[in-house]
């Protein structure tokens, strides 16, 4: 009587890949069904090949219309993707710390935080729009004339639409890092700690790298989710230059069929750039010691 073979490591561990994969597949499949299919016909038609009126004809026409203004539009909305995006994940990643500590002061972070997601960013834009303009309550706060108090709504720098993302987007990383450190952190810093390691040590060795994986995708996350974006933009910010999605709204808005192409342009613009920004997200995962 023989004995079946018993699945050595990387058989089961194969069938626990297939398992996972066909378990996601009932979200995966519509999910990219509809994904695909829009930015599919955004190409098509910013190349052309779907047209409102007129015959379809591969072209770059959609392109070269905004040539003047797309680099500009790029720039601007690359420097506050990057630069909330930094501060968010800053701000985000502090918080995750304070939050798993255990103490009150975590307890009432966490609190903050699970807040602050729920508000739709419309909201928070009026918020921060009252909040910073010359005419807001800060400055009056603080007994701050209008003329002397700095442009931070529609103003140059573009610093009232970064702090409305930074702020949105700290508590979305806090949330997220404080998560996956919750399951991990306490065996790792015990054991850290009867080893003889000291605060700064354990955070340096210990805290930060058991929380880089889910701090870098937490952080992609919010600078895709910024970079394409318009209502906090449009309200808060300058009508010139514009960032790539207010350009697309208002190209989509236009009562000229012939800015539809265009639009679809400016959208794929800012998606091949998101692409990009997730591709490199995950080569820095791949970097990571727990990705290995």
């Amino acid at each position: 009587m023989s004995l079946a073979p018993l699945p050595t490591g990387s058989t089961a561990a194969g069938r626990r890949r297939l398992r996972g994969t066909l378990l996601v597949l009932p979200a995966l499949v519509p999910a990219l069904f509809v994904v695909g299919g829009g930015i599919g016909a955004a190409v098509l038609q910013s190349l052309g090949l779907m047209p409102l009126v007129g015959e379809a004809r591969l072209s770059l026409d959609a392109y070269t219309a905004q040539s003047s203004s797309l680099p500009t539009a790029t720039a601007v909305s690359l420097g506050i993707a990057t630069a909330s995006t930094l501060i968010a994940g800053s701000v985000g990643l502090a918080a995750a710390l304070v939050i798993v500590s255990g103490r009150w002061g975590g307890r009432l972070v966490a609190a903050l935080g699970a807040a602050t997601v729920t508000v739709p960013h419309l909201v928070g834009a009026a918020a921060i729009g009252l909040l910073l303009a010359d005419s807001g309550l800060l400055p009056r706060l603080l007994g701050i004339p209008a003329d002397a108090w700095p442009r931070l709504v529609g103003g140059p720098w573009w610093a009232a639409v970064i702090a409305e993302y930074a702020w949105k987007e700290s508590a979305f990383v806090a949330l997220v890092v404080a998560g996956t450190l919750a399951t991990r952190v306490a065996s790792y810093d015990e054991t850290a700690a009867l080893l003889g390691a000291g605060r700064l040590k354990r955070l340096r060795f210990v805290m930060i790298p058991l929380s880089l994986p889910a701090l870098v995708v937490a952080s992609t996350i919010a600078f895709v989710y910024t970079l394409g974006s318009y209502e906090v933009a449009w309200l808060l910010g300058r009508s010139y230059p514009e960032p790539l999605p207010v350009m697309a709204l208002r190209l989509f808005d236009s009562i000229s069929l012939t800015s539809r192409p265009e639009a679809a342009a400016v959208a794929v613009v800012t998606t091949a750039i998101s692409l990009v920004a997730v591709g490199l997200a995950f080569l820095a995962l791949r970097r990571t010691a727990l990705w290995r």
